[in-house]
């Protein structure tokens, strides 16, 4: 195939990625996520947020026994989790919803990891409390088999949907692409080993092929080596992405309050908006929020409905600490590095560029080295996390032993991810979780009232355990 006709089919892959994902991502949609993590709060009446501090012990390993049923622990479930979570959403994803959203953007991120903690305790609770088994008789969860062990033959159809699906959606189109554009533009370029106006296709194409191999040497380890390395690299970065914005937050205090008021007041005006109004506004908020903690996308019910425990609350209440670390803390760190920089106001950087150049304006050369470095191992766990999904899915359509056909695939997807615009990768992305939400979402709503019993069973169980406690 000639350079010119790769680059026509990419095109066309935009398009039809766009076309898509401005249809799935329609109010109704907005309905599902927030209006449905609304009634799981009103629900589950906010009990589950009182036991957060049982779910930090729960990571800590407390409570394990490594003869209940599953393959991983609490602790390692959370990091193989955050691995797909924390990265390009928290990174680009942030820079993308202020330079096109604008900061009001940031508000309704909030709001969807809010609601969003409620969400994954119950579709995390469900996956493990509805696993069912593969074609070589292992134990697995996920929406896909909630779907088929608790809900009535007619509605099994949403369990194909979402794996058909997440075959998709799965696939590492933003972490590759935006991992090959930090390496352009903030290494090769930035010390002239590659010119400014030069076409970056060939680079692109071989930083691809690079990570690629990277890939395959972890992905085929499974979900246990996934979650090895998720385990070595996810705290660690995280801490040093954090302190990291929160020094130089503290060093340029005096704007902090000014770049808060325009996230309030800009989400309620949509002044900022490059396009589209407030309901536009809203709704790429909600869409970025969706992609960083993905609560109600059923993407973190694979990763937990893995892990080692008999308890299903226990893993949902480890699955509410998902948004809080990634998107409360991790996206915010993020959104008020750009707004106090002032970095999204002037030039047409975008994506993980734009926040480079954030933490550039005001940490230096240190800050780039920090963004580089972070953005690194962020998007590659959570390229490595993702594959794992999509080889879930591929499990449940065509059986475990065609897992490795799929991982040829997405390794292969790395090199196309690599080439493809930035907008071409978001539009993949957000058509493929916009769908995915559905039977995630209209699943655990119908199973709503199991996961209260279990957990009004479980507390009162823990409460009476602590009460004997106490008095001994």
């Amino acid at each position: 195939m000639s350079y010119h006709r790769v680059l026509h089919l990419i095109e066309q892959i935009e398009t039809v990625a766009t076309t898509i994902a401005e249809w799935a991502w329609g109010p109704w949609l907005l309905v599902l996520l927030l209006g449905g993590g609304l009634m799981f709060l009103v629900r589950s009446r906010f009990i589950p947020y009182r036991y957060l501090g049982h779910a930090l012990d729960l990571i800590r390993g407390k409570f394990d026994d490594e003869h209940d049923p599953g393959q991983i622990s609490h602790s390692r479930a959370l990091s193989a989790a955050l691995a797909g979570t924390i990265g390009m959403g928290n990174i680009a994803g942030v820079a993308l919803a202020i330079a096109i959203g604008g900061p009001g953007a940031i508000f309704w991120m909030w709001m969807t990891a809010i609601v969003g903690m409620a969400t994954k305790f119950f579709t995390c609770s469900l996956a493990v409390m509805y696993r069912g088994k593969d074609s070589n008789g292992d134990l697995q969860g996920g929406p896909m088999y909630v779907i088929r062990e608790a809900l009535p033959r007619k509605m099994h159809f949403l369990a194909y949907l979402f794996a058909i699906v997440g075959l998709i959606g799965c696939l590492p189109a933003l972490q590759s692409n935006q991992l090959v554009q930090i390496f352009r533009d903030l290494v090769f370029i930035e010390y002239g080993w590659l010119a400014t106006g030069a076409d970056p296709f060939y680079f692109n194409l071989g930083s691809g092929f690079v990570l690629a191999t990277v890939t395959a040497l972890v992905v085929f380890g499974g979900i246990t080596r996934i979650a090895r390395v998720a385990v070595a690299l996810v705290p660690s970065m995280s801490l040093l992405y954090v302190g990291s914005a929160v020094l130089a937050i503290v060093m340029h205090y005096e704007q902090v309050p000014a770049a808060l008021g325009i996230i309030f007041y800009d989400a309620f005006t949509g002044e900022a908006v490059a396009g589209g109004g407030l309901l536009a506004m809203i709704l790429y908020g909600v869409q970025r929020g969706a992609y960083s903690n993905e609560a109600g996308m059923g993407t973190e019910s694979l990763a937990h409905g893995a892990a080692r425990t008999s308890e299903p609350i226990r893993e949902g209440l480890v699955a509410m600490l998902g948004p809080a670390i990634d998107t409360l803390l991790i996206c915010t760190a993020t959104a008020i590095m750009i707004l106090v920089s002032g970095v999204w106001q002037n030039g047409d950087a975008t994506g993980v560029t734009l926040t480079a150049a954030a933490f550039s304006t005001l940490m230096g050369p240190l800050g780039t080295v920090i963004v580089f470095v972070c953005v690194l191992c962020f998007a590659s766990t959570t390229v490595f996390t993702y594959s794992f999904y999509g080889a879930q899915c591929t499990s449940f359509l065509f059986g475990a032993p065609n897992k490795r056909i799929y991982l040829f695939v997405y390794v292969s997807f790395i090199l196309v991810a690599s080439v493809i615009s930035i907008d071409a990768a978001v539009s993949i992305i957000d058509a493929s979780f916009a769908l995915m939400a559905i039977p995630t979402m209209v699943s655990a709503i119908w199973l709503a009232p199991r996961v209260i019993t279990a957990a009004d069973d479980y507390f009162a169980r823990l409460r009476s355990n602590t009460k004997e406690a106490t008095t001994r």
